[in-house]
């Protein structure tokens, strides 16, 4: 190791360097994955080098020092032209590894969208919709093609082969995943249609499904003939992400300052939280060891004292807002985001430092915030939040989700999502999660959608000795879930066969095990007796 810090010391590294560096994995074996130097610098008459992990997750780049550095394998960044600057937005240098994705997705969506002019990639023979939250792939089985006026509502068209593991393998993928969805180029089976209310035409008989049980109880198809009309109609070309709010698609995350952790650590209440990302938070703070705030309004403060004596004037022991669900020790707080900015602009700073999809903004009055808590004799200690728009004109529930690390793996993130659409039941609204996921809250909406929806269909029984029907319009309006995220789903658990002219679901023996050992895992849920909500129009600009 001397002998590397001799060499880093002789050799002058600079941003955009490359080379691999000592970490612990999992198992806490050494390895050297190759990392990017973001940035150099001095402490006490010491280098350190700030490093991000090629194909791993910028949650973890670090300070390391030059003796964790293999200097025999460094690679010098390649001198290029300066790329000229994207909508006013700082570009990235040549060697960064997700503008090399980001390059490679806008090419695509250019050849894909562009006009026909000349050369142009290789397209599909069938005639498909684009498909939202499905990662493409070649069916399994060929299947015929289905009539042009039953395209749209078709759930099995082309059934995505499922993951073995549901964990992504790479940052890269994740980030083409994110980067699809958020240009506007994830194809998607059902196009959506700005504003509609899942009241209209829900009860019409359009993709009926038969379900036929044999002997064994525990396996089921599901028969999907095609519909004669669909509701959804658009041009198939989804918008772009809007930009204002709170939290935002990020558009500028390739610039270096934006990529690097500022925030060494935050205490919050009896929590030390390790920031995973760049979060706005005042420069001076910055460069404190510790980061201090109030777990009642969340103001930050610089030090111990300064938090001491914040305690002695703060009089909240909550949320502000109106309390809407209480069961046993967890609530749920509605905060206006205009009636109480300052809190909602602070819960968006830390709510920044473990999202790194989104960018920060300081208007807040569009937006509602439900805050979820734990209750104990000192309190109500927030454990996570979701925020929504108040008008949304493309069905989206939830704008920005979180469970903060001290909370994770325990249930919450699952019944912050049943929340979300527990209130848009209420609402009489079928609801989504605005797009693009990070890759944990894909998983955790994934899993959630996997399970409600397989709890619906395992609880169809036959009548009078008939198979069992419903539609996909029905199952979306018992679950409030967006149509084309029931379909999604079916094509992410791989269900979808074609069967004797018929499009089928087949539920088997595997699925339903899984699905059981998993809700036999899931303790905590949402009792929709304790929740006491009234929408608000808010289309009426005197309720803001």
């Amino acid at each position: 190791m001397t002998k590397m810090a001799d060499s880093a010391s002789s050799v002058e590294i600079v941003e955009g360097c490359r080379l691999p560096v000592l970490r612990k994995n999992q198992e806490h074996e050494d390895e050297w994955p190759l990392a990017e130097i973001l940035s150099v610098k001095e402490v006490s008459s010491r280098k350190l080098f700030y490093v991000h992990y090629i194909d791993f997750n910028k949650r973890l780049d670090e300070w390391v020092t030059a003796d964790r550095l293999d200097m025999k394998k460094l690679q010098f960044p390649k001198k290029e032209a300066k790329t000229p600057t994207k909508n006013g937005l700082p570009g990235s240098r040549p060697s960064s590894p997700e503008r090399e994705v980001r390059k490679s997705l806008d090419l695509n969506v250019q050849s894909a969208t562009a006009p026909s002019r000349g050369k142009t990639l290789p397209t599909p023979k069938r005639k498909v919709e684009p498909v939202p939250l499905a990662t493409q792939v070649p069916p399994a089985t060929p299947v015929p093609s289905l009539p042009s006026s039953a395209e749209a509502s078709q759930a099995s068209v082309f059934p995505a082969v499922r993951e073995t593991n549901n964990t992504f393998k790479s940052r890269e993928d994740h980030e083409q995943l994110s980067s699809l969805t958020t240009n506007g180029t994830a194809r998607r089976l059902v196009p959506s249609q700005p504003g509609r209310k899942r009241k209209a035409n829900c009860g019409a008989t359009d993709e009926m499904i038969k379900v036929l049980q044999y002997n064994k109880p525990q396996s089921a198809s599901v028969f999907l003939p095609p519909p004669e009309d669909s509701q959804d109609s658009s041009d198939g070309i989804p918008s772009a992400p809007r930009m204002t709010g709170s939290l935002v698609s990020d558009r500028s995350h390739d610039d270096i300052v934006t990529r690097m952790k500022n925030i060494e650590c935050i205490e919050l209440g009896r929590h030390r939280l390790k920031p995973w990302y760049f979060s706005p938070y005042p420069q001076e703070l910055t460069t404190l060891p510790i980061l201090y705030l109030c777990e009642f309004c969340l103001k930050y403060l610089k030090s111990l004292k300064c938090l001491q004596r914040h305690l002695t004037k703060c009089n909240l022991r909550h949320p502000p807002g109106n309390e809407i669900y209480r069961k046993g020790t967890i609530s749920f707080f509605e905060i206006d985001g205009r009636k109480n900015k300052t809190y909602s602009q602070n819960l968006c700073l830390l709510a920044k430092c473990f999202l790194d999809h989104k960018t920060l903004y300081y208007d807040t009055d569009p937006f509602l915030f439900y805050v979820m808590t734990e209750y104990d004799s000192k309190g109500f200690h927030i454990v996570g939040y979701f925020s929504k728009e108040k008008e949304s004109t493309e069905d989206y529930n939830v704008a920005c989700i979180l469970t903060l690390p001290p909370y994770q793996r325990r249930g919450y993130g699952k019944l912050l999502i049943e929340f979300s659409y527990e209130l848009s039941k209420v609402e009489g609204k079928t609801g989504t999660p605005e797009k693009p996921l990070s890759d944990l809250g894909l998983l955790s909406y994934r899993s959630y959608w996997s399970q409600t929806i397989l709890e619906i269909l395992m609880d169809l029984k036959p009548d009078n000795g008939e198979r069992p029907q419903i539609t996909i319009n029905e199952i979306s309006e018992i679950t409030s879930v967006k149509k084309e995220d029931v379909i999604s789903t079916l094509q992410y658990l791989n269900l979808i066969n074609y069967y004797k002219g018929q499009y089928i679901l087949t539920l088997s023996e595997d699925i339903v095990d899984g699905h059981e050992r998993a809700m036999q895992k899931r303790h905590l849920r949402i009792d929709p007796k304790c929740l006491h909500f009234t929408p608000k129009d808010w289309s009426k600009r005197g309720k803001w």
